[in-house]
């Protein structure tokens, strides 16, 4: 029999998916044929699935944690905001629409079915479903018609462990102030709480753990202490994505575009020991540096807009004077074209306006959305890599004449006659350990033996043990219930 429970928090950064991911990894460890679940996300940083749609992120890594593959069904409702056309809501892998906010109620009822149906397939082959909510049941003013926290818990009759985040600071009025505005039905279903995100002594915040469980009559699970090497897990928001600053190491400037998508190639970067990676936030220059890499986008018109109202065209104009290579991804593939052209208006006005002419080639968007996986190999290093592609629009020029990628047995991507500019569509290839270090390499980086890979399962198995020493993960599994 599959037995699920739901971990919601206080409110949205509490640590939910990084708590899920660890549980997930601990009972996977235990025997137990583990699947996470997010019935709603918002996110620009999708994963492609063995199945062929999108999901967040998130939710990736955690079936990472499970050792399985990333399927649909673990995140049916994806909601990606978009530039002037409101939000895109991926539906069980597949763009369904593009909604404004004040629409979105309306379809909830449908999306509460598919996120029903998706649970209902997924614990065909499963032991355990930890589900993630998000953001906080507390907002109570959402609540009607919700299907990312109470709302689903209580049409999947699902009991609620309930996570405060110790670090931002009143806790035991975060957890007890969600007590207090819950409605009984929504309240009771609140079985346990922790606190997550400690510093320092954690058995300094027993009369804390007391005065919560007091308060509100919910079981203590305990007190997570910070847990540094979440960081080095792949983000799912750009703002945790942090710079490193390694002194003599090859360093790579990425601008931080506002609607940055896919962005989990940075993740790799930052975690290789041979690489210096400075997010640039706007407003600030680019820095002289040995590769600019401009991230994906999920309204390439409007970041390219904003791209040149920061100045960093003059500063990648001076980069590429100076001999540094440039690095497009997706989005930053299609800014780095001569024209970009949106005849159909998907991301606001029908229009086209000029790229920064730094690639021979010519970007059409269209409504045709490529969403795959892809195994591609590079000749300028004899290394395969793996990736996958989520964009919009095909890009046409000479310059793809120098693609420097092959994609199933076809040239893929461009560069320029120097071979110092390029772009392509694929996304995640630098979790590849092989082509990541000779691509460096051949730029100028000192080669190391990093894996990203294997980093990221040790830390997995790490935070499952860091759970199972800090919380009573025997009483978590016992408050489990049959679905």
């Amino acid at each position: 029999m599959t037995r699920a429970i739901m971990i919601q928090g206080t409110g949205s950064n509490v640590g939910k998916s990084v708590l899920v991911a660890g549980l997930c990894r601990h009972f996977a460890n235990a025997g137990l044929r583990v699947r996470p679940f997010k019935p709603q996300n918002m996110s620009n940083n999708a994963a492609v699935t063995a199945d062929g749609g999108e999901i967040g992120r998130a939710q990736a890594l955690q079936a990472q944690a499970c050792r399985v593959d990333a399927r649909t069904d673990m995140n049916p409702v994806l909601l990606k905001p978009e530039g002037e056309t409101g939000s895109q809501v991926v539906v069980q892998g597949t763009r369904w629409a593009t909604v404004r906010a004040r629409d979105y109620a309306a379809m909830k009822p449908r999306l509460l079915a598919a996120c029903l149906e998706s649970f209902r397939r997924l614990r065909e082959d499963a032991d355990l479903i930890v589900v993630e909510g998000a953001g906080s049941p507390a907002e109570i003013n959402l609540r009607a018609g919700d299907i990312a926290n109470m709302g689903f818990a209580e049409a999947a009759a699902l009991p609620v462990i309930l996570a405060g985040d110790i670090d931002r600071g009143g806790v035991i009025a975060q957890l007890v102030g969600t007590h207090a505005v819950l409605p009984e039905g929504d309240r009771s279903r609140i079985a346990a709480f922790l606190v997550n995100k400690f510093r320092g002594d954690v058995s300094l915040f027993a009369e804390g753990e007391h005065a919560i469980a007091d308060r509100t009559g919910w079981h203590a699970l305990g007190t997570v202490p910070w847990f540094q090497r979440a960081a080095t897990l792949p983000a799912e928001d750009i703002l945790d994505i942090r710079s490193t600053h390694r002194v003599g190491a090859f360093r790579i400037a990425v601008p931080r575009l506002d609607r940055i998508a896919n962005f989990d190639d940075l993740d790799p970067l930052s975690a290789d020991p041979a690489v210096s990676v400075d997010v640039v936030a706007p407003d600030s220059p680019l820095p002289v540096c040995d590769l600019v890499l401009i991230p994906g986008s999920k309204a390439t018109i409007a970041d390219l807009a904003a791209f040149r109202r920061n100045g960093w065209d003059v500063d990648l104009a001076a980069h590429v004077r100076r001999g540094g290579a440039v690095l497009g991804l997706c989005g930053g593939y299609q800014m780095l074209g001569r024209t970009i052209s949106d005849p159909e208006g998907l991301e606001g006005p029908p229009q086209t306006v000029a790229g920064l002419g730094l690639l021979d080639v010519h970007t059409r968007m269209s409504a045709n959305k490529s969403v795959r996986r892809m195994v591609a190999r590079h000749p300028g290093t004899g290394t395969d890599l793996q990736g996958y592609e989520i964009h919009l629009g095909r890009t046409e020029g000479p310059d793809t004449a120098h693609g420097w990628l092959i994609q199933e047995d076809v040239v893929a991507g461009a560069a320029s006659g120097t071979g110092r500019i390029m772009g392509c569509y694929l996304h995640g290839l630098f979790a590849s350990d092989a082509f990541r270090q000779a691509f460096l390499a051949g730029l100028g980086a000192a080669p190391t033996a990093f894996s990203h890979a294997a980093s990221v399962d040790t830390t997995l198995d790490e935070l499952g043990e860091h759970l199972a020493d800090c919380l009573d993960l025997d009483l978590l599994y016992g408050l489990t219930a049959p679905v």
